[in-house]
């Protein structure tokens, strides 16, 4: 039995191996292309441009080149090839490393429940037989935290902070949870428009009212 077990767990280990080698190599190739032909330095440089040398602009832009950069590729892939793209234009904004690796890294991820690829979302309208756009709002309502959270990781730096300053990173953390709650309760419960809009707009408040009181 113990060689059976052993035998079984070298040849998983050798198919995921195998696995995490070709999507690395994957990623190598297509970052190879983006290097030679010049296209990696074309996009840090256009989202620079456009958005005028401002952060919060850079942070929209990348978030887009993210996601498209990421569709239906392996997380590894994904954020290798985001980081590569995308990285730079946010580190020459200020950003610290582990911010801009973060941000790019969880952009890079949501593709999977963003249109128009949104594989996941497919896979799981075909499942239930419904429409996939109708499946897709509903994904993305679900997880709208997934698209705030990195936004409120820059606004509020001190959440990714807890080894240095462990109670303000906790004070971050609650700051941060109480106004996806009011947001995440707005989108999916029932009630008056009026209120849903309030609860949305006192979430977003909560979340970056550091940022707007400078």
């Amino acid at each position: 039995k113990t060689s059976l077990r052993l035998e079984a767990a070298m040849v998983t280990a050798a198919r995921q191996v195998a696995m995490i080698a070709s999507i690395i190599l994957c990623a190598s190739i297509i970052i190879g292309v983006l290097s030679i032909t010049g296209l990696g330095v074309k996009i840090t440089s256009l989202i620079l441009s456009v958005s005028g040398g401002y952060l919060w602009p850079s942070l929209f832009l990348t978030a887009l080149a993210c996601l498209v950069l990421g569709m239906e590729v392996p997380t590894t892939a994904a954020y290798v090839i985001c980081v590569s793209v995308a990285g730079p234009a946010l580190t020459q904004l200020g950003l610290e490393p582990l911010q801009a690796h973060l941000f790019v890294f969880w952009f890079a991820l949501l593709s999977t429940i963003t249109p128009p690829v949104c594989g996941a979302v497919f896979i799981a309208a075909g499942m239930i037989n419904e429409n996939w756009l109708k499946v897709a709002v509903t994904a993305m309502a679900l997880g709208i935290g997934l698209y705030i959270i990195p936004l409120g990781m820059i606004a509020n730096p001190d959440l990714i902070a807890l080894s240095d300053a462990p109670i303000a990173a906790l004070l971050a953390f609650a700051q941060i949870g109480l106004g996806l709650g009011c947001m995440s309760y707005g989108l999916i419960a029932a009630g008056p428009a009026v209120k849903k809009a309030a609860l949305i707009g006192g979430g977003l408040v909560i979340i970056f009212i550091r940022l707007a009181l400078g």
